[in-house]
């Protein structure tokens, strides 16, 4: 397989992702991102814990689709992420679900 074969399969793959997400954005409640992975979900727990001057995040979620083009599922009942990165939670306004049309990314 050449470089220029695995380019576009890469490619190939990532807008298979985008797809996927356009398709699913509308079943979800929440957006969280990790310092490593990006979530659709139903249900968000944030709890900020802390030992002494450390502090992390225990972040748990249901009902769980995962922006990750390597993973062969991407729906997760339950998911649970520990992290000393930081956490963005936001709950999505249907009104604010207005994926482009087409195939291609957007910008």
């Amino acid at each position: 397989m050449s470089a220029e074969d695995l380019e576009r399969y890469e490619t190939e793959q990532e807008l298979a992702l985008y797809r996927e997400y356009r398709d699913v954005v509308g079943l979800f409640s929440h957006v969280v991102e990790t310092e490593r992975r990006f979530y659709l979900c139903n249900d968000v727990d944030l709890q900020v814990r802390g030992e002494g001057s450390e502090v992390f995040f225990d972040v748990r979620m249901t009902d769980a689709w995962v922006w990750d083009v390597y993973r062969p599922a991407r729906f997760v009942k339950k998911v649970r992420v520990i992290t000393f990165k930081d956490v963005n939670v936001e709950e999505i306004a249907k009104s604010d679900i207005e994926i482009p049309k087409g195939d291609s990314f957007p910008g």
